[in-house]
């Protein structure tokens, strides 16, 4: 009887997807890095700010191809599993493939060895699929993610910050990328104290996201007319929720309404 393809259960690279996928199939990875860079998408600020219990992740919406806005509405945070999220900034389409591949490496890792791996594995899994797009980066389609979740094991909140090679660094207050991240940092710096609650938390978030677009163009803010606000999620003991588009609104109309002179 001829052994159907799939992984090892013996072996090491077993719970990898992408191992699986290059032992199984190499020719959907084969040429992945070649051909010229076309022409892509970018900018935007993300941050993550932890609390009492949990971590709050929020982007802005707006993708821009130089000195114009290519999309209003781009997703920029994504559940990776049920207690963690990433969120992306660089190149368009590289990143939102990163996150999605690396949500399908933490299911199969799961399916396969019966358990979930740590929130420092998921870190450091994540890092080196940074690692692995230095090809791309290197043609100018740099990837910079920021990966927060719950340790379930710690009973804590954690937030880890990437640079375009794969480095990782973990940061227990707050952390931002993208091309407002600056500006959203030094808002943050500002308002942040030890003991946020949730909504707080929520609202420094809203807060920074808010002066990040007031000094950066590829940032977007929020936009009635069309509706279009932050995404903002929430991880908790009780998992990755995202806020109500309707929620989000109301907690933007009150910032903005705490900033009118």
């Amino acid at each position: 009887m001829t052994q159907a393809a799939g992984p090892d259960p013996f072996d090491a690279t077993g719970a990898s997807f992408s191992a699986t996928l290059r032992a199984t199939a190499p020719e959907a990875l084969e040429g992945r890095f070649q051909g010229p860079v076309p022409d892509h998408v970018d900018g935007t600020t993300v941050l993550a700010v932890t609390y009492d219990g949990g971590v709050v992740m929020a982007g802005d919406r707006r993708a821009t191809a130089g000195n114009v806005i290519s999309k209003r509405d781009m997703r920029k945070v994504f559940p990776a599993d049920a207690w963690s999220a990433v969120a992306v900034s660089g190149a368009a389409g590289p990143s939102m493939e990163l996150a999605k591949v690396f949500a399908t490496e933490l299911e199969h890792y799961e399916k396969v060895e019966g358990s979930p791996l740590s929130l420092e594995g998921k870190a450091n899994k994540l890092a080196q699929m940074v690692r692995a797009n230095l090809p791309m980066a290197m043609q100018g389609l740099v990837v910079v993610p920021l990966f927060a979740g719950y340790d379930l094991r710690e009973h804590a909140s954690r937030i880890y910050e990437y640079d375009g090679v794969g480095g990782r660094y973990e940061e227990r207050r707050f952390a931002t990328t993208g091309s407002g991240g600056r500006d959203a940092r030094g808002s943050l710096k500002a308002r942040y104290v030890d003991g946020l609650e949730a909504d707080e938390a929520i609202d420094v978030a809203i807060h920074a996201l808010w002066d990040a677009a007031d000094e950066d163009a590829a940032t977007g803010g929020p936009d009635v007319v069309r509706g279009i606000f932050p995404l903002v999620a929430v991880i908790d003991r009780d998992g990755y929720r995202e806020l109500d588009g309707e929620l989000v609104a109301d907690r933007v109309d009150a910032v903005v309404s705490s900033r009118r002179l």
